[in-house]
């Protein structure tokens, strides 16, 4: 197993909440790091139907076999067993008791935010991180190798091919997750969905739109979109709220969270294809920004990160705020410095003033070096790079 960076954090919230709550999209690790971490627990998955039928049937006898607490597994299949764990876990008093692992966020949050308010421990488990895979010595060596592939566990802990994986998990995800949450009759219709996603990645997020290249309306483009949100293959990134005396896009950017998932689904088959395509700087921002929500999910954090575009067309990639004052961070795929990368990231200095820290330039080539009052970082070296 490649060493998860996350498992600290389970281990720091074991000690002050008595239900941990590992979230994450299907086969990122949860199931694997919550065995390894709380290896002396019982695990149980509630898609074994003699287990769902007894938690369904008799909550309460279910739950009080585990006197030591135990790993619920896929617990949002059963979200009325979570109002029987406030009682338990409220009379137990146990730091750490029980484990709830889920894929699908709408039911285990909601159920989360209802009964165990104050209760639960919560750590978001997306694919590998660059930093767990350089770790180890899997980091590919060449980033058109990394934006082929992505970072999910199996692609790494077994020998697969992306282009064997990846049609595998997406019919599985459609016919699995998709069906559970909203009754899609069409599942062509969905995958078509999806793809466009994957082509937006990157940009300004426009429902009315990307419904219309789909087929489908504005209100079930937004649903959809929320569904893929729920399952952790896109996140949604917020613009800045702060104006700086500008007037400023109000629309979020869409993202997929892993890149390898978002080459395949644009028809990427090879590495080398990427060095040309289109949608290079897209995938290389993609990749970025999922490394950075990575490093936010595995310390336990939200996401909050946001960026920053003003209707003159200024723009900032990557804003985040520190205790030392606010990130700028600009992602540019060319692996060769050029003298005009910082012009935008200055520009926002200025109208920052004082509320920004030195900005960086995180590029698709190797090597860390301060350039024109910027701070530039390779794709290697963007594992190292303070939070």
């Amino acid at each position: 197993m490649i060493p998860r960076i996350a498992t600290q954090t389970l281990q720091r919230l074991a000690k002050g909440f008595p239900i941990i709550a590992l979230t994450g999209p299907r086969q990122s690790g949860k199931t694997t790091l919550a065995r390894e971490v709380f290896a002396s627990k019982v695990y149980v998955t509630l898609e074994n139907p003699d287990e769902f039928e007894f938690a369904e049937r008799d909550p309460r006898a279910f739950l009080n076999r585990f006197e030591s607490g135990a790993i619920l597994d896929e617990v949002q299949r059963c979200p009325h067993l979570l109002s029987w764990l406030q009682g338990l876990v409220d009379e137990r008093g146990a730091m750490g008791d029980f484990v709830l692992t889920g894929s699908a966020q709408f039911d285990l949050i909601s159920g989360i935010t209802q009964s165990l308010a104050g209760r639960v421990g919560r750590v978001e488990l997306l694919p590998f991180s660059g930093l767990e895979l350089a770790a180890v010595g899997k980091l590919p060596k060449v980033l058109e190798d990394m934006l082929l592939r992505g970072a999910y566990p199996a692609l790494y802990d077994r020998e697969l091919l992306p282009g064997d994986w990846f049609p595998n998990y997406v019919a599985t995800y459609l016919e699995r997750d998709v069906r559970q949450l909203i009754a899609v009759r069409d599942l062509s219709l969905f995958q078509r969905f999806v793809r466009m996603c994957a082509a937006r990645s990157g940009q300004l997020l426009n429902l009315a739109a990307l419904g219309a290249d789909c087929g489908i309306s504005a209100v079930t483009a937004r649903e959809w979109l929320s569904v893929l949100e729920a399952s952790y293959l896109v996140a949604r990134l917020p613009p800045y709220h702060r104006n700086f005396g500008k007037r400023l896009v109000k629309s979020p950017k869409l993202y997929f969270l892993d890149v390898g998932l978002m080459a395949w689904l644009l028809g990427i088959r090879d590495a080398a294809s990427i060095q040309t395509h289109a949608a290079r700087g897209a995938l290389f921002e993609t990749y970025v920004v999922s490394e950075l929500i990575k490093q936010r999910f595995n310390a336990g954090q939200s996401a909050e990160l946001y960026f920053w575009r003003d209707s003159a067309g200024h723009e900032v990639d990557l804003l985040l705020e520190t205790p030392l004052g606010m990130q700028a961070i600009e992602i540019k795929s060319g692996s060769t410095f050029a003298s005009d990368w910082p012009d935008a990231i200055l520009k926002w200095q200025k109208f920052a003033s004082g509320a920004a820290l030195p900005p960086v330039i995180v590029y698709g080539g190797e090597g860390g070096y301060e350039r024109q009052g910027c701070r530039v970082v390779g794709w290697r070296e963007l594992q190292g790079m303070n939070r």
